[in-house]
C-alpha cells in the first residue's frame, strides 16, 4: 500500500502469481517428460511452453478487459517475473537433459 493503490498492488501480485503458476506448470511438464524419448520430451516441453504462453496471453486479456485489473501494473509485473522464471525453467530443462544424457 505504500507504493501504490490497492488496485495496483493487487495487479502486481496477480501478475507475479500468474508467472509463478506458469513456471510451476513448466517444471511439472519437464519432470513428466524427463524419462521419455527425446522427441516426446521436446514435444511436451516446447509444445507445452507454447500452449502456456498463449493461455497466459488469453488470461491477461480477460483480466484486463473484463476484470478491470490495472493493465500497467499487471503487465509490468509479468514483464519482470516472466523472463526471470523462464530463465530458471530453461536452466532446469538443461539440467534435466544433461542428467538424462549422462545416465544413457
Amino acid at each position: 500500500m505504500r507504493y501504490g493503490s490497492e488496485e495496483t498492488v493487487r495487479a502486481v501480485l496477480l501478475g507475479a502469481l500468474l508467472a509463478t503458476l506458469n513456471v510451476l506448470a513448466g517444471y511439472a511438464a519437464a519432470a513428466y517428460a524427463a524419462g521419455k524419448p527425446a522427441t516426446t520430451f521436446f514435444k511436451v516441453v516446447l509444445g507445452g511452453m507454447g500452449v502456456r504462453l498463449f493461455g497466459l496471453a488469453g488470461i491477461l486479456a480477460v483480466l484486463i478487459r473484463f476484470a478491470g485489473i490495472a493493465p500497467g501494473a499487471l503487465v509490468g509485473s509479468m514483464a519482470v517475473c516472466y523472463p526471470v522464471f523462464l530463465t530458471l525453467e530453461i536452466l532446469y530443462i538443461q539440467k534435466t537433459i544433461g542428467t538424462r544424457q549422462q545416465s544413457q
